[in-house]
């Protein structure tokens, strides 16, 4: 959530620095937001223009009152947290003297007492945020005699929270400053200019080259220099990589919405997953392993810890790693995992879910495992996110960006790469041979064809959510893999199209849930393959139930299930799938377009739902 952007550029000044930050915040909107705002530092000073609302309401403003050229340009799409959203909440906030200008994401747990000691200074700040109390201590520091940098460092030191702290000094036009703890920032470089943003989106546009930051650094922005340091201004150096996706992987390409072309990237995502997997003996690898071998034969059990969609996708993982190595898996919500003193040692791994890599929940979690002695291994889409760089390992989804907050393609890359961990730890620790894990690793390259069958039928599903646009309530169920495609299937339609839904084991119906069960009340089943014979008819008789009670049944169910179709009032086919832990990679698409077209006809913002953030860097 909240997005940062920061521009520099050499030469006079120019419009360039509104127009990056803007285009930057643009290609930020994903994160969620409910105000935006930027400041510019000009001949004159600084110059500050910011609107509650979408970003057009920014627009409009800025068409109204336009900004000054600039040397250089912060901005901030805000996600409120203290104060609610408005005017005069939104960033970027200014000091009382007019010195400094800041943006923030995250939160100041010690503003309280920062706030008590400006007004004994006699300063009262205008807003309800935590960020205006930063910016006047800012201003303070710098009236001091401190250099930005210097001022930077001797706050940073101060705060308490999670934090990215971007500021502009009017007396300093050559630079840029940013602070960084427990909250995402990336440099972008450039030739005769730099770009700073919370992730490689805000700057695709106009370079490839990107510098990581460690956590509690800070850094200064000039625009031929990249200077960083820690908070006590010990020179340090941040890791370059190269950005591995292009400027129109953020734009929607045709479709309707972000969401929509998402999932058609499914199909890829998986491909890209799976790419360079083996060495050339036909071992697998992951893609930064630092954890001895001997240590992974030793791990006597593995935690999953994830939030939302991604403790779906570890829900999958129980299954198959289970499965294949023979290791007991416990899958926990990283907002619980630390607060239970949860029983962690150094024989247990810990895999860490997050498509940004950002998430604070899962990112406290692993700290809070690290410190019991356990080793952790990510599975993350980002690169050089916090995630990554704390863990003991990572394994990539190279899904490419996912931009609409509901995730989709990144779900089912995040299942691809528990995959390929269960069937690495089952080689590595002697549960599975090498053909055999080559078997496997056959059938998964064949899903993305799979997809593409699923994704040809994708009119039907639209129909099908076209007729149930007044329904208010939608039950899933599903055993075994189909347990966590109900969860997701319920969760995108709740995220989506604001209605009641709920995911079941089917199991669990007789014990209570099927006393929701009324007349038309559409129910998703989501249908095993019959090549497993006592799953199959479980499930099928959970459809004969909730059918006699007056259910509107739909079954997603593998082609030819003769038995699914006699008790569904609609089938959705999802091809064969072998072996059977991979339907959940088919069985979810259909479930995805449903919700995306259900909340399509009720009129709502498909790709930016009420209330979410892509990325949640808070507690």
């Amino acid at each position: 959530m909240c997005g940062i952007v920061g521009y520099i550029g050499a030469g006079n000044p120019s419009s360039k620095p509104e127009e990056v930050v803007l285009e930057g915040l643009a290609r930020l909107e994903y994160r969620g937001y409910d105000s935006a705002g930027v400041a510019v530092l000009a001949m004159a000073g600084l110059a500050v223009a910011k609107k509650a609302g979408r970003l057009e309401n920014l627009r409009e403003e800025l068409e109204e009152h336009p900004l000054p050229h600039s040397f250089a340009a912060i901005g901030h799409t805000r996600w409120a947290t203290h104060g609610g959203p408005s005017d005069v909440n939104a960033h970027p906030h200014v000091s009382a003297d007019g010195r400094v200008a800041l943006v923030h994401n995250g939160i100041i747990e010690n503003y309280q007492k920062l706030a008590d000691e400006l007004s004994a200074a006699g300063i009262t700040p205008i807003s309800q945020t935590d960020t205006e109390i930063v910016a006047h201590h800012l201003s303070l520091l710098l009236a001091a005699g401190l250099s930005l940098l210097e001022a930077m460092c001797q706050l940073a030191r101060r705060l308490e929270g999670s934090f990215t702290l971007v500021a502009l000094d009017r007396e300093s036009p050559e630079e840029i400053v940013a602070a960084r703890r427990n909250s995402p920032l990336v440099v972008g470089l450039g030739e005769g200019e730099n770009f700073l943003g919370s992730d490689v989106a805000a700057f695709v546009g106009y370079t490839k080259r990107a510098l990581e930051l460690g956590q509690d650094r800070i850094v200064r922005l000039s625009p031929t220099k990249v200077e960083v340091v820690d908070f006590f201004g010990t020179p340090d150096s941040g890791r370059e990589f190269d950005v591995d996706w292009d400027i129109n992987a953020a734009v929607k390409g045709g479709y309707a919405t972000f969401m929509d072309k998402e999932i058609h990237e499914s199909p890829t995502a998986v491909a890209e997953t799976l790419r360079g997997r083996t060495t050339l003996d036909g071992h697998l690898m992951l893609d930064d392993m630092r954890i001895r071998e001997d240590v992974l034969r030793s791990v006597d059990k593995i935690i999953v810890v994830a939030c939302g969609t991604a403790a779906y996708a570890g829900h999958v993982a129980k299954y198959a790693i289970e499965h294949w190595c023979r290791i007991p898996v416990e899958v926990e919500l990283a907002h619980e995992f630390r607060y239970r003193d949860p029983v962690v040692n150094e024989k247990t791994l810990v895999v860490a879910i997050s498509q940004s890599g950002e998430t604070m929940d899962t990112l406290m979690a692993i700290r809070h495992a690290r410190e019991q002695g356990s080793r952790v291994l990510a599975i993350v889409n980002t690169h050089g996110s916090t995630i990554a760089r704390e863990s003991d390992a990572v394994l990539y989804t190279h899904a490419g960006p996912e931009v609409a907050v509901a995730s989709t393609k990144a779900f089912i890359a995040q299942i691809t790469a528990c995959y390929i961990l269960g069937l690495y730890l089952a080689e590595l620790r002697g549960n599975k041979f090498v053909d055999e894990v080559a078997t496997y690793l056959d059938e998964l390259t064949k899903m993305p064809g799979r997809i593409e069958e699923v994704l040809e039928a994708e009119e039907e599903v639209r129909a099908l959510a076209q007729s149930m646009a007044d329904a208010t309530s939608v039950l899933f169920l599903g055993r075994h893999v189909g347990f966590p495609v109900a969860l997701e299937g319920a969760l995108k339609l709740k995220e989506l199209a604001y209605i009641h839904a709920e995911g079941f084991a089917a199991g669990e119906l007789k014990h209570g849930p099927i006393a929701l069960v009324e007349e038309n009340l559409p129910v998703f089943v989501i249908v095993p393959t019959p090549r497993r014979p006592l799953l199959h008819s479980k499930v099928v008789s959970n459809l004969q139930e909730v059918r006699a009670r007056g259910a509107r049944t739909i079954a997603i169910a593998e082609e030819g299930d003769e038995e699914a179709a006699k008790f569904a009032d609609t089938v959705i086919w999802v091809p064969r799938t072998t072996p059977t832990l991979m339907m959940p990679l088919v069985t979810v698409v259909p479930l995805q377009i449903f919700a995306s077209e259900l909340a399509r006809v009720k009129g709502y913002d498909v790709d930016k739902p009420r209330n979410l953030a892509k990325s949640v860097t808070v507690e």
